[in-house]
């Protein structure tokens, strides 16, 4: 007759066979202690490998099992793997496991998670020092902005802190590195989330002083984001430097920044009419062929046009209704 460890081994070959997967951790949990340790030495002793559901599917046992030393012996491994899909595949378990520590809302486990933040970026480590909403770990989500893998996780863990962020995102929209005269393709792309996150958290006036400089920023993904900030904060003054920088922006921004600089003159309309008006006017003078094919002036119209429609009680029944979009 079959003893539970037998059982337990028996199931633990099931997860390898990837066959009923969700139905096997359900029995190895339904075991309870006897499927403990066979699983801990499954996890720890066992080698990565491309296919890693099996030992995703081990850590989330130990979880239901409660194991939490067990998740956190394993994280404590050092691995060195060659092989770029096994070492994949061992980063999801390793995420997973973070993950799943995030169940227990203890002090010990957060500053475990805390301190593994300082050598291992991982997007399930990201999701559980969220969880804790402890404006501690800002700068690990801040780091982990630089990289386009690990960025959606930590732009969710940001707006998670909501307005304690706030302040972390704002040094860190105004701070390129290695510099500001030769800055890496990453940290523009940290400054572009930072700044558009600020547009979900919201900012202060005197943040808002901080930022002004981004409105000259030679990058139009900041300036757009920057002019976004500054429609509630800004000064007449800002709001001019907005209309002026946006207009400038529209013959060389990338196809998916127009919609929102459309949307920003919009709301521009005291600032921007005179200039749009001119520049609709000496666009139009252009040949036909040119005409056609000018972004620019496309974009310009459409922001006429909302402001006719407005203005005649009209909500616009899409967005640049009747003019041909920028493609």
């Amino acid at each position: 007759m079959a003893t539970p460890v037998d059982e337990v081994h028996r199931l633990i070959w099931e997860l390898e066979s990837l066959r009923h997967g969700e139905e096997t951790v359900a029995a190895l949990v339904a075991l309870g202690p006897a499927a403990l340790e066979p699983l801990r030495r499954f996890l720890l002793a066992g080698k990565p490998s491309q296919i890693f559901q099996p030992r995703l599917w081990a850590v989330q046992a130990l979880a239901r099992l409660g194991a939490r030393d067990a998740l956190i012996a394993y994280l404590l491994q050092e691995r060195e793997i060659a092989d770029p899909e096994e070492s994949f595949g061992e980063e999801a378990v390793a995420s997973a496991a973070a993950r799943h520590l995030a169940a227990w809302k203890d002090e010990d486990t957060y500053r475990f998670l805390l301190k593994l933040s300082e050598r291992r970026l991982l997007n399930g480590l990201i999701d559980a020092l969220a969880d804790f909403k402890n404006p501690e770990a800002i700068p690990y989500f801040e780091r982990a902005l630089e990289d386009d893998f690990y960025r959606p996780a930590a732009e969710k863990a940001l707006v998670k802190l909501g307005a304690s962020a706030a302040c972390a995102l704002v040094r860190s929209a105004m701070t390129p590195h290695p510099h500001s005269g030769l800055e890496t393709p990453s940290s523009l792309e940290r400054r572009r989330s930072a700044v558009r996150l600020l547009n979900l958290v919201g900012i202060s006036a005197v943040h808002w002083q901080t930022l002004r400089p981004l409105l000259d920023a030679s990058d139009a993904a900041l300036v757009v984001e920057a002019a976004k900030l500054g429609m509630r904060l800004g000064i007449k003054e800002d709001r001019r430097r907005m209309a002026r920088r946006l207009i400038e922006l529209l013959s060389s921004a990338p196809w998916h920044l127009r919609a929102d600089i459309v949307e920003s003159l919009v709301n521009l309309k005291q600032e921007a009419a005179g200039e749009i008006e001119a520049e609709i006017t000496r666009r139009l003078k252009q040949p036909e062929d040119l005409r056609a094919q000018d972004m620019c002036l496309r974009a310009l119209l459409r922001v006429k046009m909302r402001w006719e429609q407005a203005a005649a009680g009209r909500l616009p029944a899409s967005f640049g209704a009747g003019i041909p979009e920028d493609t």
